[in-house]
């Protein structure tokens, strides 16, 4: 594990998988701009095979670059990255982002000021400047049965999946969140090491919301800055990957048992069968008159339950 040099204000760790042309872009708005404090930037490639590295290789020398051979997940990736940091704030960048100028040192000064504080992150916005709505509440047990199901869309469903996506703040100014956005945020360099990084069991989702609960448990507070802006082109570092929702569901489980223990996995187990139930009707509806469609899709259904649910079925970690 690197040694925290007090030369280097921030470590910004970019993870890459499969984003090439999103992971040079990202690059190029770090390079581009003249920052009041002194950073280091680490990009580790995962595993990436659109030729992410060599072009990040040639493009951008500076950049400490690391390969990995095989894609070590989100988590598994940029605690690779953290490990090898040397600044005294660290910065996890997504790779589907590009940083405003000061954008960065914002956060920076944030924290530095505000030493309560245990995390910063900015304001998203989409690449036509409207704001992305991404901070969030922690999930409840309700949270697990609501989110993603038609029962969201009548009350009271309606107000637990309003009050998680927090569609009473407009993003617009700045405020303590309990969950920012997962895409670009700011820590003490050691307070992340001290809390174990990112749960490597969760390893693509709700390892950021881990993180936060763990920092919430210290009594440390999360700031959302609003002055501070990164264009993010949402879900396009996650959206190539093949298992999406049934690693999206494990990781879900995962969480569930660790945030709220053991005795929840069976509610959560029994809301993945519901929103399996909701699926399985729409595919009966979307495939009138064509029986081999309809009996495709249900048994592809059935497959993605298994896979999700398996590993509780034989006791492992999710």
């Amino acid at each position: 594990m690197a040694a925290i040099n007090s030369e280097i204000d921030l470590s910004i760790v970019v993870l890459s998988w499969n984003t090439k042309d999103l992971t040079l872009a990202c690059l190029e708005s770090l390079f581009a701009e003249e920052p009041n404090f002194h950073r280091e930037v680490i990009v580790v490639d995962n595993g990436s095979k659109d030729g992410s590295a060599d072009a990040i290789a040639e493009r951008f020398p500076e950049a400490r670059l690391f390969r990995n051979e095989v894609n070590q997940g989100y988590s598994g990736g940029n605690n690779q990255g953290a490990r090898e940091a040397r600044g005294q704030f660290l910065c996890l960048l997504n790779s589907d982002t590009e940083v405003r100028p000061g954008a960065l040192d914002r956060l920076v000064a944030w924290l530095r000021d505000n030493p309560n504080y245990g995390m910063a992150a900015p304001r998203l916005v989409y690449p036509d400047g409207r704001v992305q709505p991404a901070c969030m509440r922690y999930p409840s047990l309700a949270t697990a049965l609501i989110f993603d199901s038609v029962l969201a869309k009548f009350w009271p469903g309606s107000w637990v999946e309003s009050r998680y996506q927090m569609k009473d703040f407009d993003h617009l100014t700045s405020r303590d969140v309990q969950q920012p956005p997962g895409a670009c945020c700011v820590t003490a360099t050691e307070e992340y090491r001290a809390l174990g990084g990112l749960d490597e069991d969760l390893w693509l989702f709700f390892n950021d919301v881990d993180l936060c609960r763990k920092l919430t448990k210290r009594s440390r507070k999360i700031r959302y800055v609003a002055e501070s802006e990164v264009l993010h082109h949402e879900g396009a570092s996650t959206k190539g990957f093949a298992d999406f929702v049934v690693m999206w569901h494990r990781n879900r489980l995962h969480y569930y048992r660790k945030h709220f223990g053991g005795w929840s996995l069976p509610w959560v187990r029994f809301c993945v069968r519901f929103r399996a139930f909701e699926e399985w009707v729409r595919a009966g509806k979307r495939n009138r008159g064509n029986a081999e469609g309809k009996r495709a899709e249900r048994e592809h259904l059935k497959q993605a339950v298994r896979e999700i649910l398996a590993p509780l079925d034989q006791g492992a970690s999710a």
